[in-house]
């Protein structure tokens, strides 16, 4: 009886030969063919193609175009959605002295008086002509005379300016007003595109409303040159500028000024003043007068300025260096004023402290600042 389960001798798969055939014959078939190629082409064929460059006509590619923003482009982006940025002054820059004509009219802005000769009494400014009474004789006009012979038909600029960007400035208000103290906020809103600017002051206070101040009009070459300006308090009235007729009206139904070069409003006096200083960095030593027509809800007067040392001011933004003007009072009536402008901020007006005859006061410091 034969034993089935003994152990048998171990082989292995026989593998199937036709996939080993067939490689060989592919391998033979592609050597034959390079043979065959080799010897139909001769030997300097072969290379003088290789160094022969491709004609351009014959050439096709087959291209996508992917635009990429351009670097400078991405950066803007950026640093918009980081942070706004103002606009750059305007720069207004006095022209190369040219021989003047001899008609004396009125300078477009007053011209400053060094401390030295602030002993020796101001000549009155003379009223504007108006464009319909024929110019009266040249009077004889003294050599120290602040009148300018400045050509009023052609304004060019007689001082320097940089007008400040656009910008809005919060500021905190404490007061004093019949004897009690009060606390309040400002906003002034700048803006200007070169040509034209627009100006609002906002005061609000707890229990007692909010009162606000406008000016809009034109940046020329003497600066600042507002077409109207509003008092929007509890009886509001405006002031039109009408540099056509050489004057300036009031709704209050008082007497009309003379319209001047230079005239400012009690908003934008801050601001041509910030413009002078900025223009000018050296041009206002201590002792310096720098005088302004000013135009109010009511009337209009030269406000006179005397540049001070600067100063280092401790506000609610922080400590800042400033430069100090003070309006001198030319009557007991008139309200004192005194401003700190701030060199590292573009001269913006920083303080401003306004003192009434009677005591009482408002003093208004910057708190913080952005865009507009």
């Amino acid at each position: 009886m034969t034993d089935r389960s003994g152990l048998q001798p171990h082989q292995p798969p026989t593998e199937p030969a036709a996939p080993r055939r067939a490689l060989w014959l592919l391998t033979l078939l592609v050597v034959l063919g390079h043979w065959l190629l080799l010897t139909t082409i001769t030997s300097d064929a072969a290379v003088a193609p290789a160094l022969q460059p491709l004609s351009p006509a014959k050439l096709v590619f087959n291209t996508r175009q992917i635009e990429v923003p351009p670097v400078q482009a991405i950066k803007a982006i950026h640093v918009a959605q980081a942070a706004p940025v103002r606009p750059p002054p305007v720069f207004i820059q006095q022209p190369t002295p040219s021989p003047q004509p001899e008609a004396l009219v009125e300078p477009a802005i007053a011209p400053v008086v060094q401390a030295k000769a602030a002993s020796a009494p101001a000549p009155e400014a003379a009223p504007a002509l108006s464009p319909a009474e024929p110019e009266p004789p040249l009077p004889e006009v003294p050599a120290d005379s602040p009148l300018a012979t400045v050509d009023n038909s052609a304004p060019e600029p007689s001082v320097n300016l940089a007008i400040p960007g656009s910008v809005q400035l919060k500021y905190k208000m404490t007061g004093l007003s019949g004897g009690l103290n009060y606390h309040a906020s400002g906003v002034m809103t700048w803006l200007q595109d070169g040509s034209r600017y627009e100006a609002r002051m906002v005061i609000s206070a707890f229990l007692i409303g909010s009162r606000a101040m406008e000016s809009r009009g034109e940046i020329t070459a003497d600066g600042l040159a507002p077409t109207l300006f509003a008092d929007k308090g509890r009886n509001p009235r405006t002031a039109k500028f009408q540099a056509d007729k050489g004057t300036i009206n009031f709704s209050a139904n008082t007497t009309e000024a003379p319209w001047k070069r230079g005239a400012q409003d009690r908003v934008t006096v801050f601001f041509q003043l910030a413009s002078l200083l900025a223009g000018q960095p050296n041009g206002f030593p201590p002792g310096s007068k720098i005088p302004i027509y000013t135009v109010g809800p009511r009337a209009a007067d030269t406000w006179t300025f005397t540049a001070g040392d600067e100063e280092v001011l401790n506000l609610p933004m922080g400590t800042v260096s400033a430069v100090k003007l003070t309006r001198d009072s030319q009557r007991e009536s008139d309200q004192r004023i005194e401003a700190w402008f701030a060199p590292s901020l573009d001269f913006w007006p920083v303080r401003i402290t306004i003192t009434q005859p009677g005591g009482d006061y408002i003093d208004q410091q910057l708190s913080s600042s952005g865009p507009p």
